[in-house]
């Protein structure tokens, strides 16, 4: 009897692509919380993506224009539906954060290593659900 290796040789052709394919998450894109802090602030987080490295940018202020408006920059790498990144504020806070998806939108948790200026520190929180701002 005369064996085929083609139908596996398919099989295992396929299970490659899908597993190329599929790639990091996406993660790209402009997010906002218009309500947060209980309505009084604005929190707007930026995300553009390479591969499973990330540049991140943030901003925060309060609705009344009152206390600090800490605006940030960072990096970081996606892994699965993941992501650990760094920042850096305008008056100097550091921290370190996570992204995870939820749907189109995002989930944020941020956390402060150093503390340069603690008027900024109610802008950083855990599990920040952050909206999509219209799609890519």
């Amino acid at each position: 009897m005369k064996k085929h290796s083609f139908p596996f040789a398919m099989i295992a052709l396929a299970v490659i692509g899908t597993v190329t394919a599929a790639g990091p998450a996406k993660f790209d894109g402009e997010f906002v919380d218009k309500k947060f802090l209980d309505g009084q602030g604005v929190f707007e987080f930026s995300i553009y993506q390479s591969g499973s490295a990330l540049e991140i940018a943030f901003d925060a202020a309060y609705s009344d224009g009152h206390g600090a408006t800490p605006d940030a920059t960072g990096a970081g790498k996606v892994n699965g539906n993941t992501a650990q990144f760094t920042w850096k504020d305008s008056v100097g806070n550091t921290g370190t954060g996570s992204i995870s998806l939820a749907g189109d939108d995002i989930i944020v948790s941020m956390k402060t290593v150093h503390v340069a200026d603690p008027r900024c520190l109610a802008f950083y929180r855990e599990n920040m659900k952050l909206k999509r701002m219209g799609k890519k």
